[in-house]
């Protein structure tokens, strides 16, 4: 089995409630309880990092997910969606995009770094900005990369764009067994 230096992940979360059918997630893909997602064996070298999508209500989940999979917390980034979408407390505008490291695995360089506030307007649902899969790239250039949870590539991608890139997900084209 291949193993890997950086992970990117957006779990498919499951959500215990929704006011009506047509706001479930399941619409939308499948998803899978807390349980589900940290039983899963994420195929990392001893020194790898984590890049994590959690919504502000999945927060504890995430962390229980980090910890599951054998990172430590550092900490996370803010993605402004310049739209204001469904929510109880409040609308939700935002996400956060966990970091967390196993072993020792060395931040961008200090050139490199940039604001923890992600300003991209949201587009289809579950779609992540472009710009992180790029930089993780950039910053990671020669690393192993897996994303999971992939979801359909956008169709402003193109092939390129997934160069150096194994895909895992019920939606990705070229589906990994791990």
């Amino acid at each position: 089995m291949k193993l890997y230096d950086v992970i990117y992940a957006d779990p498919a979360w499951r959500y215990d409630f929704a006011e009506t059918d047509n706001r479930k997630i399941e619409n939308h893909y499948p998803t899978m309880s807390i349980e589900e997602i940290c039983a899963l064996q994420v195929p990392t070298k001893p020194n790898a990092v984590l890049y994590m999508w959690a919504t502000a209500p999945k927060l504890k989940e995430a962390m229980q997910v980090i910890d599951a999979w054998g990172f430590e917390y550092k900490t996370h980034a803010i993605w402004d969606k310049k739209l204001i979408g469904m929510g109880y407390w409040f609308r939700g505008q935002h996400e956060l995009l966990m970091v967390a490291t196993k072993g020792k695995f060395s931040p961008p360089k200090p050139e490199q770094v940039i604001s923890s506030v992600i300003e991209a307007k949201r587009s289809k649902h579950s779609r992540k900005p472009y710009a992180v899969r790029t930089k993780i790239k950039e910053w990671f250039p020669d690393a192993d990369r897996l994303e999971m949870f992939a979801r359909k590539p956008n169709e402003l991608f193109v092939e390129e764009d997934f160069a150096g890139w194994d895909l895992w997900g019920n939606e990705s084209q070229n589906l990994l067994k791990i």
